[in-house]
């Protein structure tokens, strides 16, 4: 290298030039590693890496640290935090695996200043938490936020199984030192509330770090960068989501404030460090902390709500509220979507709005049934092997009369045929696809009314439902049921899938390039006989075959990954082995939910029934007595 050979040069002179040579060269080194360590601290830097030793920087970290990152954060006057600490070990990019074998020591993941500072950009660090049992939707959430470009995130992990999952995975997770239960604790369960009390103790730990927090639930999902959006409202302590289903503005202003009847919802919302918000952060603490059945939601509720208006300004569309120096702005629910707005109204679309985000509120069927609906909506990020199931799909188009859909009043009566009508075809379907032992990929299903679990006219007053609408599967089926492991006398197992299935983009080429159509027809007429086509990839098979002969002709198609009936109508005759056709119908008689609820009326669900169709007097009325108050046999 040339300043060896000019040390060489300098030993054959005379000694005091040897001095300055070597005071030149370290000065130069000491000068490189201050440059260096300057253009690649963590404070400097909004990538994704944070390491433990220098040499672990990649040049490209510097490239993402701008002049704009440091004026802003000097605007807001908070100091930047010491980076003294040994940083948590991070990988160089999101969800790459980290460079080590070893995993380090929870103290590593310790929750500080210095660990959020890691990922703060423009100030702002957006953080979930949870436990195991939502590791996929953890990783749909960190996704979503990576497709959109968004690096300033965290994760905190509420057990010890989830935090080293998600390390392993390269996401910058925190240890919450919950030491909560991996599984899934359920809504409304005494784990459930303590779960939320960790949310509110997170924030008043944060905020004192000088960060803004956009703090999220992990059941939902970014679709947009919402930075932008919050930063219109700079005087804002506190932005909210609600559970608001009536449009109070037809833009993307915030809703006005004085419309909101509905519970603001904190599974979305965005604190900024001021005196007040953290003063209502720690007095929101206290309270749930002080009465464990206080559910942090109304806590937030109550406490916001205390003192409420008037509005800060003619423009903003904030409010004062809690102790009449906070400013509050509600985000209108139409672009930060609650489960109603966004799968029942879709009321984006009918203003022509870009959504940020959709939060699976307004859902049945617990977990399972949010994961479905995130899934019907295509924004669920599964493993590949989910788009390739064993066994191969089975589909169908479904037969739905224009008069079961359009003709007469949208009530009772007319909703209850229309989805019998698709019912009966989905029974048919989940039959062919128990003995073909292939995954049922379930047909989109029209509604007339909606489903709440409360008594109301069919659809809300004031909302933007269109009737009939394609409604989310939740709403009929127990789809919590349908994908439960149930014991043997309930028969083998049938796997389902989302209406969109074959629309998502992650559905690989090898499963869109294997389909077979079969095409229903009556048998004896002529050109219906098994395999008599002079199209490649159809079949024409005869109705009401039985189980024999779908067994028989299908065994020759077992490589196909899809078969696609044109109808499901009359399509199997039924089960020959008595035995499996009635675990059969044993197990889908649990598949289907209720109707609720009807005015004035105790009780007001109605329940569905599998088979209306063999009950010649069955008509859709909720129970007339206590003891008729039970599924249906």
């Amino acid at each position: 290298m040339g300043w060896r050979n000019r040390l060489e040069e300098a030993a054959k002179s005379k000694p005091l030039f040897v001095t300055m040579y070597a005071t030149v060269i370290i000065g130069v080194l000491v000068s490189s590693f201050y440059v260096f360590s300057a253009i690649y601290s963590p404070n400097n830097s909004s990538s994704a890496s944070s390491f433990s030793t220098f040499s672990s920087f990649s040049s490209s970290s510097s490239s993402l640290s701008t002049e704009a990152d440091h004026d802003h954060d000097h605007d807001h006057g908070h100091d930047q935090p010491s980076t003294s600490t040994q940083p948590p070990f991070f990988p160089p990019s999101i969800l790459e695996p980290p460079r080590t074998t070893k995993m380090p020591s929870l103290d590593h993941f310790r929750l500080s200043k210095e660990l959020v500072q890691q990922r703060v950009k423009h100030n702002i660090i957006i953080v979930t938490f949870g436990n195991y049992a939502f590791m996929d939707f953890i990783l749909t959430w960190v996704h979503h936020l990576t497709h959109l470009q968004l690096s300033n995130f965290l994760v905190g992990a509420m057990d010890t199984k989830l935090l080293e999952a998600l390390y392993w995975k390269g996401v910058p997770v925190f240890d919450m030192g919950s030491h909560m239960s991996t599984i899934d604790v359920g809504w409304g369960s005494p784990t459930f509330h303590k779960m939320g009390r960790e949310k509110v103790i997170l924030i008043d730990s944060i905020l004192p770090y000088g960060f803004e927090l956009l703090m999220c639930d992990t059941d939902m999902v970014w679709l947009k960068n919402p930075l932008p959006y919050l930063a219109r409202y700079p005087e804002a302590d506190v932005l909210t989501s609600s559970d608001q289903v009536v449009p109070t503005v037809v833009d993307d202003r915030l809703d006005i404030w004085q419309q909101v009847g509905a519970a603001y919802n904190i599974g979305i919302f965005h604190w900024r460090p001021t005196d007040s918000a953290k003063t209502l952060a720690k007095e929101w603490k206290e309270m749930l902390l002080a009465d464990e059945k206080i559910w942090d939601q109304n806590g937030f509720n109550e406490l916001v709500r205390r003192k409420l208006g008037p509005s800060v300004d003619e423009e903003s569309g904030l409010a004062y509220a809690y102790d009449g120096n906070l400013k509050l702005g509600v985000l209108p629910a139409s672009i930060f979507c609650s489960g109603h707005t966004y799968f029942v109204q879709a009321m984006y679309q009918q203003l022509r709005l870009e959504p940020y985000a959709v939060h699976t509120t307004f859902q049945y069927a617990g977990t399972d049934g949010k994961r479905h609906r995130l899934r019907e909506a295509m924004v669920f990020y599964d493993p590949p092997e989910y788009f390739d199931a064993p066994g191969g799909f089975l589909s169908f188009k479904p037969s739905i009369p224009k008069s079961l859909l359009l003709d007469g009043e949208h009530n009772i009566e007319s909703h209850f045929s229309l989805v019998n009508h698709q019912v009966k075809q989905i029974r048919t379907a989940l039959a062919i696809a128990s003995l073909l032992n292939r995954t049922l990929v379930m047909p989109p299903l029209w509604c007339r009314l909606d489903r709440l679990w409360f008594s109301h006219p069919g659809v809300l007053e004031g909302s933007m439902t269109r009737q009939p609408f394609i409604c989310p599967l939740d709403h009929v089926f127990e789809v919590n049921i349908m994908l439960k492991e149930l014991p043997e006398e309930y028969g083998p197992g049938i796997n389902i899938r989302e209406y969109s299935f074959f629309d998502n983009p992650l559905l690989p080429k090898q499963v869109k390039d294997s389909w077979l159509e079969v095409h229903l027809c009556e048998e004896g007429n002529q050109g219906c006989a098994l395999n008599n086509t002079n199209r490649p990839g159809v079949l024409r098979l005869p109705k009401r075959s039985n189980e024999e002969t779908l067994k028989t002709v299908f065994s020759s198609f077992k490589d196909v990954k899809v078969i696609q009936f044109s109808s499901m109508q009359d399509a199997f005759l039924g089960f020959m082995d008595k035995t499996r056709e009635e675990k059969f119908r044993k197990r889908v008689k649990r598949y289907v939910g209720i109707w609720c609820c009807v005015m004035n009326h105790t009780p007001g669900h109605i329940y569905y029934d599998m088979y209306w169709d063999e009950k010649p007097d069955w008509k859709p009325i909720p129970p007339q007595r206590p003891e008729d108050d039970h599924p249906p046999t």
